[in-house]
């Protein structure tokens, strides 16, 4: 697997990320996303939305201020108690940050040695609102959860939703780490892709038969303890014996695996590991983690935890407005939230890249096996010459395209190379205009992973790429053609 130096290489240069205002050179923990990017960050979050608000009867979205009442973050706990321990290395002398339980144990990464605490460091940026000495002191929302339970009444009631139901948020959240680190994994601005599910207390999950195959690797506490290895396990025996405790995290666990999965992620990559009694936090009765094999090890991708009524109860009882919502079968109820799978745009950015990433030695090019949904670009339209019929042609089916995706329109150098600059970024299409063409009206379409050709009519041109972004292999659905372009 490449590692993430050479991702962060790779991405600068084919112009996915890179360091924000470079030309000063830099902030830590800051990156913007260049024109590739910012397609892929886009379908990425199309996807996640469509999966877990557009397919689903118990899901609504809302958007929340980056900025709100300060109360919101005190009534949270934010305020107290949102801070990392701040650390220096005794032999190094290099910052960083642990959490609390990390700090008697901790190693310098760098050099080995042991740390000295230098306090404890607030993770919350601060801001002025109002003119200064008359405004007040506000704060960029370190998450995006907090919004969904302020708001939670006015959602439940103005989309009429019953238990169970759940809220979700994509958006912006800045937190000021100590030492932002490994490319975009941590940083101080960054996106999240939040879903707050909530339930009234011991209500069972219904939708266990949409998982019942959904097998993974399962490191449990007891594992953990006994310094064992993970088991590859169905999660719904894994729930009978009782190893999860909570179906609705075997649910929901199993969902945000297969959401990756059905993006094109290798099932092996990632396992689900229960957090020990000593992590858990105060609320929770039970957690999990869904885990990735990134280049620097198992890392969390999406946590599940039961927090109960904890937050509605916080905001209730700070704001001293009621929470309650009418339920049509309990009456009146505080639901609790039995789940809360948030993710972080820039990890499954991360993710996706890593596992599409290929330096293929026959091609002698990198190429990026995103979905197609996933791709910046859907499609390249290149004529095979430059003949003056030829390229108005290729131009036309460009514009028909472009009203519904990103594509490019390519007539410079060889065919072969305009084939590997696409490869190299991930279009899974190649349109190629030809002679066959202006005879025919039909053109070839080349897939992007394995290089063959399928010969389709000019006027179902637009119908196929749609098929193949909702993931149908195009070499059904063309008449496969031999054709030898130099430099394939």
């Amino acid at each position: 697997m490449i590692t993430l130096d050479e991702l962060a290489t790779f991405c600068k240069r084919k112009g996915f990320v890179y360091p924000s205002a470079e030309i000063y050179g830099g902030l830590a923990g800051f990156w913007d996303f260049g024109p590739l990017g910012v397609e892929l960050k886009k379908h990425l979050k199309d996807a996640w939305w469509n999966a877990h608000v557009y397919q689903r009867d118990d899901v609504v979205g809302i958007d929340g201020s980056l900025i709100t009442h300060p109360k919101v973050w005190e009534a949270s706990g934010h305020v107290a108690s949102f801070s990392d321990v701040y650390v220096r290395c005794l032999k190094c002398k290099k910052p960083n940050k642990l959490d609390k339980n990390e700090v008697e144990k901790a190693l310098c990464p760098h050099c080995g040695g042991k740390y000295e605490v230098l306090g404890n460091l607030n993770l919350m940026f601060k801001t002025q609102v109002g003119p200064v000495g008359q405004g007040v002191t506000a704060y960029l929302r370190p998450e995006t959860a907090q919004l969904i339970f302020a708001d939670f009444k006015l959602v439940q009631e103005h989309s009429r939703m019953q238990l169970p139901f759940g809220i979700a948020q994509l958006g912006k959240a800045f937190r000021n780490e100590i030492s932002p680190r490994e490319f975009i994994f941590r940083c101080r601005e960054f996106e999240l892709m939040e879903l707050e599910y909530f339930i009234a207390s011991g209500m069972k999950c219904p939708y266990l038969d949409e998982i019942a195959d959904v097998e993974m690797d399962i490191l449990s506490e007891e594992l953990q303890k006994n310094n064992g290895k993970p088991k590859h396990m169905n999660l719904l025996n894994a729930f009978k014996k009782g190893i999860f405790k909570k179906d609705w995290h075997v649910y929901w666990l199993a969902k945000e695996y297969q959401w990756f999965v059905n993006l094109g992620a290798k099932p092996e990559h990632f396992r689900a590991r229960q957090h020990t009694t000593d992590e858990r936090s105060h609320y929770s009765s039970d957690t999990w983690d869904l885990e990735y094999a990134f280049p620097l090890g198992w890392r969390e991708l999406q946590g599940f935890a039961d927090r109960s009524t904890y937050d509605l109860s916080q905001h209730q009882k700070h704001s001293g407005k009621s929470l309650e919502m009418h339920d049509s079968v309990l009456g009146k109820v505080l639901p609790e939230v039995v789940c809360e799978p948030a993710l972080g745009v820039e990890r499954a950015f991360l993710v996706f890249l890593l596992e599409a990433y290929e330096e293929d030695k026959k091609r002698e090019n990198v190429i990026l096996h995103l979905h197609p949904r996933l791709a910046p670009v859907k499609a390249a339209i290149f004529p095979i010459v430059k003949d003056e019929k030829m390229i108005t042609l290729a131009k036309n089916l460009a514009m028909d395209l472009r009203t519904e995706w990103n594509v490019y329109y390519d007539e410079s150098g060889s065919v072969g190379r305009r084939y590997a600059r696409n490869d190299e970024i991930g279009t899974p299409l190649c349109i190629t205009v030809d002679e066959q063409t202006l005879k025919e009206k039909s053109v070839t379409l080349r897939d992007r992973d394995s290089t063959k050709q399928v010969r389709v009519p000019l006027k179902e041109v637009v119908e196929v790429v749609r098929k193949v972004i909702q993931g149908e292999n195009v070499l059904k659905l063309g008449k496969v053609v031999e054709t030898r372009v130099k430099g394939e």
